[in-house]
């Protein structure tokens, strides 16, 4: 057997019905559109959102202004005071600030800021790094290098 041989068992289709093809078929008279009026008129004139004169809704409510930037990059927050639960000399990854439990998952992007201090020297990888957070990093004895977002 193939697949041009297939054919549904005897039965299971039936014919579409024919309306408006006189009342001897099913259909007859006024074939499903009731009487008279927009509705019954061959072509149907009338748009899907038209309301039968009355301001549409779609034109009775506000404009939506402005749009949604789909490129827009959201980085987690990571203050320079929480990198001091990692022992002096860590090179802190994203792994590493995931089982810390600083950021949820390893390819999200974050930034480090300054906010705090810091007394220990790390070695930072980082998407963004503020300058701040960067200088007191450095007065450490730590460094940062910068991930790229592609990585």
């Amino acid at each position: 057997m193939k697949q041009n041989d297939l054919r549904p068992p005897k039965g299971a289709t039936r014919d579409r019905r024919r309306v408006a093809r006189g009342n001897s078929g099913k259909g007859g008279t006024y074939a499903g559109r009731g009487r008279k009026g927009q509705n019954a008129r061959s072509g149907k004139p009338v748009a899907p959102y038209f309301e039968g004169g009355q301001l549409p809704l779609v034109r009775r409510l506000p404009h939506l202004r402005g749009f949604t930037n789909i490129w827009k990059v959201t980085y987690t927050p990571v203050n320079v005071e929480k990198l001091n639960v990692f022992e002096a000399g860590t090179e802190v990854t994203p792994e590493r600030l995931t089982m810390a439990g600083l950021i949820r998952a390893v390819d999200e992007p974050f930034v480090i800021l300054g906010q705090g201090d810091i007394d220990r020297p790390l070695t930072v990888h980082a998407y963004r790094c503020s300058a701040s957070a960067r200088a007191k990093i450095e007065a450490a004895g730590g460094k940062v290098q910068e991930i790229s977002l592609a990585s």
